[in-house]
């Protein structure tokens, strides 16, 4: 088991999610990127590699109980330690806020909130072991109900 600091980074596959693992990979030893697009955490985890950090991809559905557990166990496994989470993975579909439907609101809360706060109940003891953070990340739909409605 190696001992290297570790982020976890929820969303990873694109966007701020991307931009963040990238980032993250100036901060800790390994990186773990997740998302449900396999192909898309392949090319970011490349980019990690290439900022200076082991990156370890998990294609996951968040909005799936089962996989917190693949997600938590399998960085503990590689790395001995969780440092920081970072939930950013999509909420809900970029479309008009007032179009959207209660299924597809229920969905994305499905993956945003209810996905991201059994990830942290199951690393929370190895975040406090660490002594480290969790952040959330959430989008500006409140601000701008309509997708590209900002000047």
């Amino acid at each position: 088991m190696q001992n290297k600091t570790a982020a976890i980074v929820t969303g990873a596959s694109h966007g701020i999610g991307r931009a963040t693992a990238i980032r993250m990979a100036r901060d800790f030893e390994a990186v773990v990127l997740t998302a449900r697009q396999e192909g898309e955490l392949a090319e970011t985890a490349l980019a990690v590699q290439s900022a200076g950090a082991e990156p370890l991809t998990y294609a996951l559905d968040l909005r799936e109980p089962r996989s917190v557990e693949t997600l938590v166990q399998g960085t503990l496994d590689r790395f001995g330690r969780i440092d920081a989470l970072l939930n950013i993975a999509d909420a809900v579909p970029q479309i008009d806020l007032f179009e959207m439907t209660d299924a597809q609101w229920e969905d994305g809360m499905a993956l945003k909130l209810y996905g991201a706060r059994r990830l942290t109940i199951r690393a929370w003891d190895a975040l406090k072991a660490s002594n480290d953070a969790v952040v959330f990340i959430s989008g500006s739909a409140a601000l701008d109900p309509k997708p590209g409605s900002r000047p």
